[in-house]
């Protein structure tokens, strides 16, 4: 049983949203002695789940009505909002809470917040930046927004989850921003290791002979990432180590290498054409990440 299960009025618990990642943050409350109960849109996801004690609920009315706090997890707001503003379920949720962690964008977490408020449901938003293997370990990683004291409030709750929670303001989209960035982050990388598997297999070499080296690409990331972060805040844009003119001359051979092959080169002639435009603005000397002020200009 929970520390907080111990010490505090029982909390009850509704996860609305059983793919993966649902299932896994239900097993994870059940795990730390919750009572639990879940709710999907298809049926039949929580068999297993009710095996290990969950309550199936028989509507989503029905499921949010049963548990002082409900965690959303589905596809995105247009499923949330579906589920959540039938007045039914509305209704039932007035002056209990809601973590709603499926994924959109910062402009659709701050609709859902002042629908919230408006019908008195106290709301919490958020983003689950690991897979679903994660939940329940130390290595999950949960990001929250809105208000603090609902927050500290069920932070012992959340802490069944595992790993990490972070609080990263009052304002209700800072959870789902932060998500877009690191995704951008994430997905753009994986379509240049994509990218850069093509290129490799044209020249005969395999995956594996390759991800070693690319590890190595990749261990060079995270000093250059606080590196840049403050280029970019403080608008200094060194160029010292490396400077654009030299990157987009790299590019070029990539792009090139590729196109002998017959490989899709679109990605790359993105990426050196913007170092091409910071370079025609005079910026040449600069650093790479001079591009982030080219992406900004109206």
């Amino acid at each position: 049983m929970s520390t907080h299960a111990q010490h505090h009025p029982p909390v009850t618990v509704t996860v609305l949203g059983l793919g993966p990642m649902g299932r896994a943050l239900a097993g994870a409350f059940l795990d730390a002695g919750f009572t639990t109960t879940v709710w999907n849109r298809a049926p039949g996801r929580g068999a297993e789940l009710a095996a290990r004690g969950a309550h199936a609920a028989g509507s989503a009315r029905d499921a949010v009505a049963a548990s002082t706090l409900t965690v959303v997890c589905v596809v995105n707001y247009d499923a949330s909002d579906a589920i959540l503003r039938d007045e039914k379920v509305t209704a039932a949720l007035k002056g209990r809470i809601v973590v709603n962690l499926s994924a959109d964008t910062p402009a659709r977490a701050r609709d859902t917040a002042v629908w919230a408020e408006r019908h008195g449901i106290r709301y919490l938003d958020g983003a689950i930046m690991t897979p679903a293997p994660s939940i329940g370990t130390k290595d999950a990683v949960f990001l929250h927004s809105g208000p603090r004291e609902v927050y500290d409030e069920y932070r012992p709750v959340l802490a069944a989850l595992g790993g990490t929670h972070t609080h990263l303001g009052e304002e209700a989209g800072r959870a789902a921003a932060y998500d877009i960035a690191l995704l951008d982050i994430f997905w753009t990388a994986m379509g240049g290791y994509a990218h850069a598997l093509a290129v490799a297999r044209a020249e005969g070499i395999s995956g594996r002979e390759l991800a070693p080296f690319a590890q190595g690409i990749a261990a060079i990331f995270p000093p250059l990432f606080e590196t840049f972060a403050g280029d970019a805040d403080d608008g200094t844009y060194s160029g010292e180590i490396n400077p654009i003119t030299s990157a987009a001359s790299t590019m070029t051979h990539v792009v090139h290498a590729s196109e002998e092959h017959g490989v899709d080169a679109s990605l790359m002639r993105v990426i050196e054409g913007q170092a091409r435009r910071v370079i025609g603005l005079g910026h040449g000397g600069d650093g790479f990440i001079r591009v982030t002020d080219l992406l900004a200009r109206r």
